[in-house]
């Protein structure tokens, strides 16, 4: 029996391979934008200088940017409507809004949470746990959505999870002097964490379910959840303004749980720090449609193990401009993520021996051809 030997690989398309560029690049400017503004102290409406502390301010700031795309894709509409229409706004159109508004919670909720959790513990730990929502992620497009992962599926899964987990452990031991929290504060955060990655994870599936199933034109998915988004927290900003904050928090002038109104002046007050906040909204605007995009064209899985990749990005910039220490252990760890994103997504060449008369893949055929003559 001839025996030839092939190598088994899934490519990207030109398409796909540009959607994974813009999540990871755009991604890491959102966050590197931030974290940028948490660190810019600014006047606020007291008077008093103080670092800008504003996490449900920034976090509409956010849903403001997704708004944006939905403008972007109505005038794009408009524009092609007569000529045949445009690709990205090519798509199922009848279908309701208000099917996008459980993802919006679903983003809403879990964001809020992480902010809270990051205020109890140390952004270590953040990075760190962060990184299981691609657990639950796998876990429930099984369940929801009959998917079945095989194992280089998830043995890449495990992969990005440990080169985490390395990051992240490494970031804790070498911590800075005099940065220490309690222990009930530190477990509560890390929980709040892990909470917020299931309900993310919920985020992703479902929109996997209806922004893929319904055929959605991915910027205008973005748009309506950003609508929904926004409306729902400038209602809660109002009301977290005259709620005292609890302890911990309420780093603002008027001690509340958001002071939007201290907020807007601190951005007011400083060029810079708009600067930042206008990162953040012009960036995740792309970083969304990058993301529902992957979404539909890949995976909720998928998206989740090209964020992880964001962490690498951050690290690299973070030790550019002095916000972080290098410790030797990261670039094992980076290591580790890179290999479990590359054996997730089937870029890890793996040969084999098959049959003659079995099935080759077009990409060998030639080989198989040219072997088969030899023998």
């Amino acid at each position: 029996m001839i025996v030839t030997r092939y190598c088994n690989n899934m490519a990207w398309t030109g398409y796909q391979k540009f959607l994974a560029l813009m999540m990871v690049v755009t991604g890491s400017i959102n966050t590197l934008s931030t974290k940028w503004a948490d660190k810019v102290e600014s006047k606020g409406s007291d008077g008093v200088v103080r670092v800008f502390e504003h996490p449900f301010l920034q976090a509409a700031a956010m849903f403001l940017g997704e708004m944006l795309c939905l403008l972007v894709f109505k005038l794009i509409y408009l524009k092609t409507r007569n000529t045949g229409g445009h690709q990205l706004t090519q798509g199922n159109q009848s279908f309701n809004p208000f099917i996008l508004m459980p993802a919006a919670m679903f983003d809403l909720v879990g964001t809020s949470i992480m902010y809270v959790g990051l205020t109890l513990t140390y952004a270590s730990s953040f990075q760190m746990f962060r990184g299981s929502v691609i657990i639950f992620v796998a876990a429930f497009s099984t369940i929801f959505l009959d998917k079945q992962i095989i194992k280089r599926e998830w043995a890449g899964i495990a992969g990005v999870i440990l080169g985490l987990v390395i990051v992240g452990s490494t970031d804790a031991i070498f911590r800075e002097p005099g940065e220490t929290k309690g222990p009930n504060s530190l477990i509560t955060g890390d929980l709040l964490i892990i909470v917020a990655q299931v309900i993310t994870s919920c985020q992703m599936v479902y929109e996997e379910k209806y922004v893929r199933g319904l055929n959605i034109p991915p910027l205008q998915a973005v748009g309506w959840e950003g609508v929904f988004g926004f409306s729902t927290l400038s209602a809660l900003l109002v009301v977290f303004y005259w709620t005292p904050a609890p302890p911990h928090f309420g780093h603002n002038a008027r001690g509340t749980v958001e002071d939007a109104i201290d907020g807007l002046v601190q951005i007011g007050n400083n060029p810079v720090l708009l600067v930042a906040i206008l990162g953040t909204i012009v960036s995740i605007a792309f970083f969304n449609f990058a993301g529902i995009s992957v979404t539909k064209e890949m995976s909720a899985t998928t998206r989740m193990v090209l964020d992880s990749v964001r962490t690498l990005v951050i690290w690299m910039v973070s030790l550019a401009v002095r916000w972080q220490v290098f410790h030797w252990p990261h670039l094992l760890g980076f290591a580790v993520l890179i290999y479990g994103m590359a054996e997730y997504n089937a870029l890890v060449p793996r040969c084999r021996r098959a049959p003659a008369d079995a099935p080759v893949p077009s990409s060998a055929a030639e080989d198989h051809e040219e072997h088969h003559e030899e023998a």
